[in-house]
């Protein structure tokens, strides 16, 4: 009898594979970092040959660890880092050039030029996402244009285009032999031609971009079975039957199914999800509206989105740029060894300003200095950045909604950075609650997997097996709250109208 769901975990950092048993209980872990790519200021590469090696290679590390085999597993669920493109020959597999991840600027010209006189906005209304380099879609027309072959190739029906859920998906499914070419509602909404009514490619913004639709996989739900494990695999036969992009995999797994019920994951950025139901609720407030989850043939429910660029990945950069620390963690080491930030901010805009503001010509900046500060006051300042960011989101996110959150639910690996977590509570005003399940994103692939094969009967069990781990509550002055905020506002107005029509962007 199959007592397991596997659950593969696409990132931008690594990628795992996790075994869950009934209870959401992790089993085994397997994870593996692949390498991050830096051609230029602003280009982010991946090498997807490198990430599916990396897959297969998890995927056997977890089962042996859990001593199972893929007769244990009743499905597998994908989730992964979301708008991170990669194009490749169905004949050969190959792809013709390096994922281009979500973080990468390069595409701004072609951005400014999608949007012209309409400006940012102008497929907005339909997509629910302004003109971003952050989106798929650009990414691929960057491709297109830019390597040798490859507009031809699309054009004779040569080439496909997914994101890494759907690389993923292919080459678990055959690849080359009668690979599943296919995306979820969830992924499929973060490419910038996906209308959010209908579910459906949107043929004009394609057109607009250049993009044939023959490159793009079919849009599918988050929870039914797409394909099984390809022949003589180590998941040989065994029905793949979850996809959720990253965020809204941990919303899943974070059990938020009420309207209202919001998470925020702690990772190389940040993503705050609000569920809206049914309803799109378009922003007023720089957020993002997008598709939540849609379980199979029901109605699909959306969100609002908060995107923060740039939060743990901060963590990386003063570790292996600045070698500031070893491991990550020392960085609650350094930053208790002072009590407050000594009057530095930290505004991590190395891709521009996601949300609320948007602003692709804005830079880091690090402001404040004195003789005074240290590297302790600055290992802090980097922290509270995390904080004050996730607060100017939840900020927009209740002007939006008209509801005041009453708790924040968190996940992620910066959730165990108990100095992050009380300074989060102190600026958001609200608790911060952290489930015992932590691997909420992996955990919510799994979900999805088995709920569309049985193994679990709906959003009713995830709910029963999800549990309070620890609860920071708020314990701050309110004036001394408002000061730093206040502070931190300033700082980021440093940070704009940097990338000038004559820099490298």
């Amino acid at each position: 009898m199959a007592d397991y769901v596997l659950a593969i975990d696409q990132g931008t950092t690594s990628s795992r594979a996790i075994v869950f048993d009934h209870g959401g209980t992790i089993v085994a872990v397997g994870q593996l970092e692949h390498d991050q790519i830096f051609p230029k200021a602003g280009w982010v590469e991946h090498n997807p040959e490198q990430i599916w090696n990396n897959i297969r290679e998890v995927v056997g590390i977890a089962l042996t660890r859990a001593n199972i085999t893929k007769d244990d597993l009743a499905a597998v669920g994908i989730t992964n880092q979301r708008e991170t493109a990669v194009v490749w020959d169905k004949t050969t597999g190959k792809p013709v050039y390096n994922a281009i991840v979500w973080q990468d600027t390069r595409t701004q010209k072609i951005v400014d030029q999608l949007g012209g006189s309409e400006g940012a906005d102008k497929y907005k209304a339909k997509v629910g996402l302004p003109l971003a380099t952050y989106f798929s879609g650009p990414k691929v027309k960057w491709i297109l244009d830019n390597v040798e072959g490859a507009r031809d190739a699309a054009e004779k029906g040569d080439l496909l285009f997914g994101n890494t859920d759907t690389w993923t998906l292919w080459n678990l499914t055959g690849g080359v032999d009668g690979g599943v070419h296919v995306t979820d509602v969830t992924n499929a909404s973060r490419t910038m031609l996906m209308d959010l009514d209908t579910l459906q490619w949107d043929e004009s913004i394609a057109s607009d971009m250049g993009i044939p639709l023959s490159m793009l996989p079919e849009i599918r739900s988050s929870s039914e079975v797409y394909g099984n494990g390809r022949k003589h695999g180590m998941l040989d036969g065994v029905p793949i039957a979850g996809i959720l992009g990253d965020q809204q995999a941990a919303t899943f797994g974070q059990a938020c199914f009420e309207v209202g019920t919001a998470k925020n994951t702690y990772g190389t950025g940040n993503f705050m999800l609000l569920n809206t139901g049914t309803e799109k609720v378009p922003s007023k407030n720089g957020l993002l509206t997008t598709v939540c989850y849609k379980i199979g043939d029901q109605a699909p429910v959306y969100a609002l989105e908060g995107s923060i660029a740039v939060t743990g990945s901060l963590v990386q950069w003063l570790r292996d740029n600045l070698g500031m620390f070893t491991d990550a963690p020392d960085i609650e080491w350094l930053a208790h060894k002072v009590d407050d930030n000594g009057g530095a901010y930290f505004v991590p805009a190395f891709s521009g300003l996601f949300a609320p503001y948007w602003r692709p010509d804005a830079r880091g900046a690090l402001v404040g200095l004195t003789r005074y500060v240290n590297r302790n006051h600055i290992a802090r300042a980097a922290l509270e950045a995390t904080a004050f960011q996730t607060r100017e989101v939840l900020d927009a996110m209740n002007a939006d909604s008209g509801v005041d959150l009453t708790e924040l639910k968190v996940d992620g690996g910066m959730t165990a950075n108990d100095l992050l977590m009380q300074f989060q509570a102190d600026q958001l005003g609200v608790p911060v609650v952290r489930p015992k399940v932590a691997e909420t994103t992996a955990l919510g692939a799994a979900y999805a997997a088995g709920i569309a094969v049985g193994f679990w009967s709906g959003e009713q069990d995830v709910i029963d097996n999800w549990a309070e781990d620890k609860r920071w509550t708020p314990d701050v002055d309110q004036g001394e709250r408002e000061r730093l905020y206040r502070n931190w506002k300033k700082a980021v107005s440093k940070t704009l109208d940097w990338v000038d029509d004559d820099v490298e962007q």
